[in-house]
């Protein structure tokens, strides 16, 4: 039983190191591409760049927004993009996919 018990352990820190390591080419809280993220990403608590947040969203471990709800960054994505000169109609369409990323599709608004 124990024999069974550890490689239980064993194979959900696998699953665990699996999902933590996974990179995204986008942010996972606002959608923009990790690529055009300062440094690549926001920071972890650890130091290291978390592939999953941009820096504008996510440093020192924590999100720098945590009481958002997901429309508000919507709202907030739609006017930076207006801000750098995208159609309000292209801005309303890249938006509508937020709430199916990592930090709100489990979250109800």
């Amino acid at each position: 039983m124990l024999r069974i018990h550890n490689q239980v352990l064993s194979l959900a820190l696998i699953i665990k190191d699996i999902v933590m390591e996974k990179t995204f080419k986008n942010c996972q809280s606002c959608g923009m591409p990790m690529k055009k993220s300062p440094n690549g990403g926001g920071k972890n608590l650890d130091g290291t760049i978390s592939t999953m947040y941009c820096d504008y969203c996510y440093g020192a471990g924590k999100f720098k927004q945590p009481e958002w709800t997901v429309g508000e960054m919507q709202e907030f994505v739609v006017a930076k993009m207006r801000e750098m000169g995208f159609h309000r109609f292209l801005s309303k369409f890249f938006v509508k996919r937020i709430p199916r990323l990592e930090r709100w599709k489990n979250k109800l608004e």
